[in-house]
C-alpha cells in the first residue's frame, strides 16, 4: 500500500517539477513587526498586473513574476500595508514585516480572517475563520472570552443550549467535530460542564471552522473540523499580558530564545469559584439547616516554543494541560469527587526543500480522562474512563512555478488506547468488594493527495482523495473518501461555488444523556459497531457589494449519514464488557440554507447570519427492540428550524469600542409527558393515587424559542508602560429567561391536600449578568 501510494504521489509531482521555468519566483515570509510572528493569510499582490497570492499557514508565499521591475503590496487585516519595489533578474526572496495598524485598540491581530476579496476568490466554502481580536471585543458570559461561543454566532452552527459551548454543525452531533490544537486532538473542548471552552484566548493565534468541503488532509469525523493554532510568542522582547475578571484570571509570558532564533509563550488560567464557596461554607458550617455549596474550579496551562535550526529547518513544541475539579462533602456521609481534563503535546518539524516545496512532520500525544469517586456512609465506588492517542503525521506542500497548482500529500497514523470503563466498589467493612475494567486498542490511519488547480481566471478546482482505515482486535474497516470543490467567477465581484465530501468516523462517543456530569466514553468500531459515514454536497454564491466593503454569501447544503448510533432503552453504559449489544443503528439527514452578510473594514464592522435547517434521524426495529419511535423519522434535540445572529462592532473613538450581539433560535426538540395514568393501590388505602407519566414519541415538543442580546464596551487606558483596557460586558441585556429544562410541579387541593393535577415549570440559568475585566500587556 505504501509503495503504491508513493508512486501515485510521485506521478502527480513529477510533471510539475519538470515544468520549464519561464519566469522568476518571488518568495519569502510575512511577519508582524512587533512580535516577529508569522502572518498566515497575508496578501502579496502586484496591482499593475492584477496578480497575487496569499501566505500559507507558515507565513510563506511564492509568486511567479516576469523579469523586470514590480511594485509589490503586502497587506493583512489589522496591519499597515507595505509597498516594496523589486527588480527581478533571478529568483529572489523578500522578507516583510508589517507594522500594527494604529487604530487597533492595542490588540494585535496575529491572524486575520482574510480580506473579503480573498474569501470571494478561494475555492473553499463552508469555512469560518475567527481572530482572537474579534473574540476579545465581543460580549462574554462572566467576562470570560470564549472562542467556541463566538463560533456559535456563525451560520450553520447551533449551540447545545443555554450557557453551553457544545457545537452542533449542520445537523451533526457534538462528537462528530474534530477539534485540533496544533495538530493534536482535543477530545473534550469544554470547561465548567460546557459553559467555557478549554482555549485560552491569550495563547490562541487562530481558529478555523470547516463545515463542509473538507480538505483531504482532514479525516476521522463527519460534521466539522475545528483547527486551533497557538501563537508562537514574540521574537523581539519579553512581554507579559493577562486579565483579571470576576470568576477567573489569566497570565501569559512570551519572549525570544537565543537572540531571536526562536521564541516561547507560556499562558495559564484559573477560576476561583472554590475560594468563594469555601468561604461561604465556613461561615455557615454551624447552621444545621445549611446545605453546603459544592467546590468547583478549572485550570489550564499552554506552552508553545519554536526554534530556527537553520535557514530551512524550524521546530515547534506545543503543550497543553487542563483539568476540572468538582467536589462535594456533606456531614451526612455523602461525598463526591469528580475530575476530568485533557493533556496533550506535539512536536512539529518544518523543513523547506525549496521556495515552493515545504514539509511538516508532527508527532503528538493526547489523553482525555475522567474519574468519579463517590462515598455514601459505609459504601464507596469509583468510575473512570480514558482515551490515549499516539499520532504521527507528515504533510508535503508544493506550489508549481506558474502558481496554478498547489499540491498537497501526506499520511497519518494514530494508535488509540480506550479505557472504556473502570468500576471499583467496596464497603468499609470489606463485605462487598468488586471491580470491572474494560479496555480496547485500535489503530487508525490515512493517506491523502490533493491539488488546488487554477485553470484560468474563471475556474478553480480543489480536488483530492483520502484513503482511511481502522483496525481493532480482529476487525478491520476502511474506505475511500473523495473530496472536490470548484469555484467559477462570473465577474470580479461574483463567484459560484460547490463542493462534495465523503467522511468516515471510526470512534464514537458514548454518553449517558441522563447524567448531570460529563461521563463520556469513547468507543472504537468493532464487532457489530460499524464506522459512521456521511456525505455532504453544498452549493453557494459569493457576491462583493458596496465597492468591496460587504460580502454576501448564500449556501445550500444536503448531508446524509449512515450507521448513526444511539442506545436502546435501559442500556447499561458503564463497566459493561459487552457494550456492543447496547447500541442501535440508524440513518440521518440534514439540509438547509445559510445566508451570511459580512463587513470587515471601517469603524463599524460585523456580520448577520441566518440559517433555515432541518435535521432528522431514523432508527428502525432491531436487536429485539422496536427501535426509536417504532422506526419513524424524528427530530433530534439539536434540530433548530431558524437561527438568526447579528454581531456589530463599532469604534466610537480611538480608545472606545462598542460591541453587541443578538441571537434568536427556534426551541429545542424535547420529550415531555402528554398525560399521567393514575391508579389507587389494591386495598384502596388513603393518600394520593400513583401517577405514571405517559410519554408520546420522542421529541414531539419544542421548548420556547431562545433569544438573547449581549452588549459590551472596551475602553483603552493609558498606562505609563505597555497597554491596558477595561472590558465591560452585559450578558442577556433584556433579562430573557431562556429555557434550560422543563419539570412538572404538583397542583394540590388546599383543603384535602390531594393532588389534582400537574403544572409544567421552566428552569432558566442566566438572568442579566454584568461583568468587568481588566486586561493588560507590557
Amino acid at each position: 500500500m505504501f509503495v503504491r501510494y508513493t508512486l501515485v504521489v510521485a506521478s502527480l509531482l513529477m510533471p510539475l517539477f519538470a515544468l520549464a521555468q519561464t519566469q522568476y519566483t518571488l518568495s519569502g515570509v510575512v511577519r508582524a513587526a512587533d512580535t516577529h510572528e508569522v502572518l498566515p493569510g497575508a496578501s502579496v499582490a502586484v496591482l499593475a498586473s492584477a496578480t497575487g497570492t496569499a501566505t500559507n499557514e507558515n507565513g510563506a508565499y511564492s509568486l511567479p513574476l516576469p523579469a523586470g521591475t514590480h511594485e509589490v503590496v503586502i497587506s493583512f487585516l489589522g496591519y499597515q500595508p507595505v509597498t516594496r519595489t523589486i527588480t527581478l533578474r533571478r529568483d529572489q526572496r523578500l522578507l516583510v514585516e508589517l507594522p500594527t495598524a494604529a487604530n487597533e485598540l492595542g490588540e494585535v491581530v496575529v491572524r486575520g480572517s482574510g480580506t473579503l476579496e480573498q474569501k470571494l476568490q478561494t475555492t473553499q466554502m463552508s469555512v469560518e475563520r475567527l481572530t482572537t481580536r474579534e473574540a476579545k471585543l465581543l460580549p462574554a458570559l462572566f467576562g470570560e472570552v470564549d472562542l467556541l461561543k463566538t463560533l456559535q454566532l456563525k451560520p450553520g452552527v447551533q449551540n447545545g443550549g443555554e450557557g453551553t459551548s457544545g457545537l452542533f454543525v449542520r445537523g451533526g452531533s457534538s462528537d462528530q467535530n474534530l477539534v485540533l490544537l496544533d495538530d493534536a486532538v482535543v477530545y473534550n473542548p469544554a470547561h465548567l460542564f460546557g459553559l467555557f471552552s478549554v482555549f485560552n484566548p491569550d495563547a490562541v493565534q487562530s481558529v478555523d471552522l470547516y463545515k463542509g468541503g473538507f480538505p483531504a488532509q482532514y479525516g476521522g469525523r463527519l460534521s466539522s473540523i475545528i483547527d486551533v493554532r497557538l501563537r508562537e510568542g514574540s521574537h523581539e522582547k519579553v512581554g507579559v499580558s493577562g486579565g483579571i475578571g470576576l470568576i477567573s484570571s489569566r497570565l501569559a509570558i512570551e519572549g525570544p530564545l537565543n537572540k531571536g532564533k526562536g521564541s516561547f509563550l507560556v499562558s495559564g488560567r484559573r477560576t476561583y469559584f472554590d475560594v468563594f464557596t469555601r468561604a461561604i461554607n465556613r461561615v455557615n458550617q454551624d447552621d444545621p439547616d445549611y446545605s453546603p455549596i459544592p467546590d468547583y474550579y478549572f485550570q489550564d496551562l499552554n506552552l508553545k516554543a519554536n526554534y530556527q535550526l537553520g535557514s530551512k529547518d524550524q521546530v515547534f513544541l506545543t503543550g497543553y494541560y487542563g483539568s476540572d475539579v468538582f467536589g462535594f462533602n456533606s456531614d451526612g456521609g455523602f461525598n463526591i469527587n469528580f475530575e476530568w481534563g485533557n493533556m496533550l503535546g506535539s512536536l512539529r518539524w518544518q523543513h523547506t526543500f525549496a521556495p515552493r516545496l515545504y514539509l511538516n512532520t508532527t508527532a503528538s500525544v493526547t489523553r482525555y480522562r475522567y474519574n468519579i469517586g463517590n462515598a455514601l456512609d459505609e459504601f464507596s465506588f469509583g468510575l473512570a474512563s480514558t482515551i490515549r492517542d499516539l499520532s504521527l503525521r507528515s504533510d508535503l506542500e508544493y506550489r508549481s512555478a506558474d502558481n496554478r497548482h498547489v499540491l498537497k500529500a501526506g499520511a497519518t497514523i494514530t494508535s488509540h488506547d480506550f479505557g472504556v470503563g473502570r468500576l471499583q466498589a467496596e464497603s468499609v467493612s470489606n463485605l462487598v468488594n468488586f471491580g470491572s475494567d474494560v479496555n480496547y486498542a485500535g489503530v487508525e490511519g490515512g493517506v491523502y493527495a490533493s491539488d488546488n488547480f487554477t485553470i484560468n481566471d474563471k475556474w478553480q478546482l480543489d480536488y483530492g482523495l483520502r484513503l482511511s482505515g481502522f483496525h481493532s482486535g480482529s476487525d478491520t474497516y476502511g474506505g475511500i473518501e473523495p473530496r472536490v470543490a470548484a469555484r467559477y467567477s462570473l465577474s470580479p465581484t461574483l463567484s459560484l461555488k460547490a463542493n462534495y465530501a465523503l467522511m468516515y468516523q471510526y470512534i464514537h462517543l458514548v454518553t449517558n444523556s441522563g447524567a448531570s456530569l460529563p461521563t463520556d466514553i469513547w468507543y472504537p468500531s468493532r464487532l457489530s459497531v460499524k464506522p459512521q459515514r456521511s456525505q455532504q454536497v453544498a452549493t453557494g454564491v459569493s457576491w462583493l457589494l458596496g465597492g468591496g466593503k460587504y460580502l454576501l454569501t448564500n449556501e445550500v447544503y444536503y448531508k446524509w449519514a449512515a450507521n448513526q448510533i444511539d442506545f436502546r432503552d435501559g442500556a447499561q453504559l458503564f463497566a459493561n464488557a459487552d457494550l456492543d449489544q447496547e447500541f442501535l443503528f440508524g440513518k440521518g439527514w440534514a439540509y438547509g440554507n445559510e445566508i451570511y452578510l459580512e463587513k470587515k473594514e471601517g469603524k463599524t464592522t460585523g456580520w448577520i447570519g441566518y440559517t433555515l435547517a432541518w435535521t432528522k434521524r431514523r432508527f428502525p426495529p432491531q436487536r429485539g427492540t422496536t427501535g426509536i419511535n417504532n422506526g419513524a423519522v424524528y427530530y433530534p434535540t439539536y434540530d433548530r428550524r431558524h437561527n438568526l445572529t447579528v454581531v456589530v462592532l463599532h469604534q466610537l473613538s480611538p480608545r472606545i469600542n462598542l460591541t453587541g450581539s443578538f441571537v434568536f433560535t427556534s426551541g429545542a426538540a424535547t420529550t415531555l409527558p402528554q398525560g399521567r395514568f393514575a391508579f389507587q393501590d389494591a386495598l384502596g388505602s388513603g393518600g394520593d393515587p400513583v401517577a405514571v407519566p405517559l410519554y408520546p414519541e420522542r421529541n414531539t415538543y419544542r421548548l420556547a424559542p431562545y433569544n438573547r442580546l449581549d452588549l459590551g464596551l472596551v475602553y483603552k487606558l493609558r498606562p505609563r508602560h505597555g497597554e491596558s483596557d477595561l472590558t465591560l460586558s452585559i450578558y442577556n441585556a433584556y433579562n430573557r429567561r431562556n429555557p434550560y429544562f422543563i419539570y412538572f410541579d404538583r397542583i394540590e387541593d388546599p383543603e384535602t391536600e390531594r393532588t389534582t393535577g400537574y403544572r409544567a415549570r421552566q428552569v432558566s440559568l442566566f438572568p442579566t449578568i454584568p461583568s468587568i475585566t481588566y486586561n493588560f500587556k507590557f
